[in-house]
């Protein structure tokens, strides 16, 4: 079995939990209150400027011309289609200042953690559930939803369908071919970091339907 293969079955509960959130399944009907979806985004401006320096980080790290520039590519062309959309979907809030909520500080720290303290290994694995779990959403997105003029159409077909699946088999091969090529201690530990942001991802969800703060 596939090292992803491993690490996504062990992580299938929190996958669940990921698409029964409030946040997800009004995103999919277009019921979502603006004022979540847009804090929403707002944090994730703050994290993709952070994962994108990460992800050029990676790259520089690894010793395969064709992943480095994988990674390049990932930093690069990923971070700005997300960016158009929060350009088209913050247009009138765009000048409103926002500090990263205690959500996203605590999941862009594990990645630094995983890329300044752990193996390379290990930080490949840490950033790809924001490649998978999106994807799994955009089309579990796009297969159930049943409503027309959903406003937040854009969102789920920049992530549901194939041009962004491309990119996520890139990196999901990647981080297989990495675990193959090390010790099964470390293929745990990749597992570890793996899960770790994978159940982030349900908590930055959870914490826009919550419009989280910090409480001092």
């Amino acid at each position: 079995m596939k090292w992803s293969e491993e690490a996504w079955g062990a992580n299938a509960p929190v996958y669940e939990a990921v698409i029964n959130l409030p946040f997800i399944k009004e995103l999919m009907t277009g019921e979502l209150a603006q004022e979540k979806f847009h804090f929403y985004l707002q944090q994730d401006a703050h994290y993709l400027a952070e994962y994108g320096k990460i992800l050029a980080a990676i790259a520089g790290k690894l010793d395969r011309k064709e992943w480095r520039e994988a990674f390049l590519k990932f930093a690069s062309d990923t971070v700005s289609v997300e960016q158009a959309l929060h350009q088209f979907y913050l247009k009138e809030n765009k000048h409103k200042a926002t500090e990263p909520s205690p959500t996203c500080a605590l999941y862009t720290g594990h990645l630094y953690q995983q890329l300044a303290g752990a193996s390379i290994e290990e930080a490949l694995a840490a950033v790809l559930p924001c490649f998978w779990v999106y994807q799994k959403v955009g089309d579990h997105i796009l297969a159930h939803q049943s409503q027309t003029n959903n406003p937040y159409q854009a969102w789920i077909n920049t992530y549901g369908g194939e041009d962004f699946a491309l990119a996520v088999n890139k990196a999901i091969a990647i981080c297989d071919a990495a675990a193959a090529d090390t010790t099964p201690a470390r293929r745990k530990q990749m597992t570890r970091a793996f899960g770790l942001a994978f159940k982030m991802e349900w908590m930055f969800w959870n914490s826009a339907w919550n419009l989280e703060q910090w409480p001092v």
